[in-house]
């Protein structure tokens, strides 16, 4: 195993207590990856470029970073504004699940949000933080001074599942609340009706807003490793179903195949960046999606 892959595996994580060393362990795994990948060179300075697009000046395109990761970045100038970031937190019971794996899905993306803040103040981009159930349970101002990623982390770190969700209901009402164009860093299990949770996604698009969906599950709810009679519990409706393993485990993979790649059709249609996730997975496979996805607003 390499020093990187150490920093970057869940089970590696979860022997660290504190999120604050967490997220910063995280972070200097993926810049050490990052330097080891064909970004080398501009990893740490990321922010000093974007990709380019049409309508940018042929001038200012960086051939030496092209010629590192044959794609085309622009130099990013002063007079560009900065990028507005928002992760939104799922608080809901389904988030708390854990089979054998080392974190929860709740954990496993408090972990991922934490090591996105301090990216993004890295890159003096402000960053705020959006927490939902039902409905908006809080919300932090974004700020892109180096306190704030005390502020965040420390409300990170008291977050714990609740009960019901609502996902539509609660993207509607952030669509809502955004007055100006920002990045919505999306964290959940999407277990919720995909028509309303996909309507509330079109129309944050729709705000002009640029959205990154890491769709996190439980290793277990990916690979359905069960064998013989289980007992299946929705911790929302408080619901327990017996089934046998080995007659539903083709139907239940099918299922969940199904419903993980209409998210992604989905947000491919309408210019989302999808990210499937599972909570054995190391955090680079995320971060780099980021990093590689992330455009320019101003």
């Amino acid at each position: 195993m390499t020093a990187v892959e150490q920093y970057l595996k869940p089970e590696i994580i979860r022997q660290i207590a504190r999120l604050d060393l967490r997220a910063q362990f995280i972070v200097k795994g993926f810049l050490q990856g990052l330097h080891a990948s064909p970004f080398h060179g501009f990893s740490v300075e990321f922010s000093e470029h974007r990709k380019y697009t049409a309508g940018d000046n042929p001038d200012d395109i960086d051939w030496l970073v092209y010629a590192k990761t044959d794609k085309y970045y622009v130099k990013k100038f002063e007079a560009e504004t900065n990028l507005t970031g928002y992760l939104v937190m799922d608080l809901s019971a389904s988030m708390g699940y854990s089979h054998k794996q080392e974190l929860t899905k709740f954990e496993y993306s408090i972990c991922l949000a934490a090591a996105l803040c301090y990216l993004m103040i890295h890159q003096n981009d402000p960053v705020g933080l959006i927490t939902f159930g039902e409905k908006i349970v809080d919300s932090l101002a974004p700020k892109s001074k180096r306190q704030q990623i005390g502020n965040i982390l420390s409300m990170l770190a008291k977050l714990k599942p609740q009960s019901k969700t609502n996902i539509g209901q609660s993207l509607n009402q952030l669509a809502a609340m955004l007055k100006h164009s920002s990045l919505v860093m999306l964290f959940s299990d999407l277990l919720a009706d995909p028509d309303e949770v996909i309507a509330s996604l079109r129309r944050l698009r729709h705000g002009g807003h640029d959205v990154i969906l890491f769709h996190v599950l439980d290793q277990a709810e990916v690979d359905f490793p069960f064998e013989g009679l289980v007992e299946l519990h929705d911790p929302e409706s408080n619901e327990t179903l017996e089934v046998d393993a080995d007659a539903y485990r083709s139907e239940y993979l099918e299922e969940i195949g199904k419903f993980r790649l209409r998210y992604e059709r989905e947000c491919r249609q309408i210019g989302i960046d999808y990210v499937p996730l599972d909570t054995s997975m190391q955090f680079d496979r995320a971060l780099t999606e980021y990093l590689v996805n992330r455009r320019n607003w101003g």
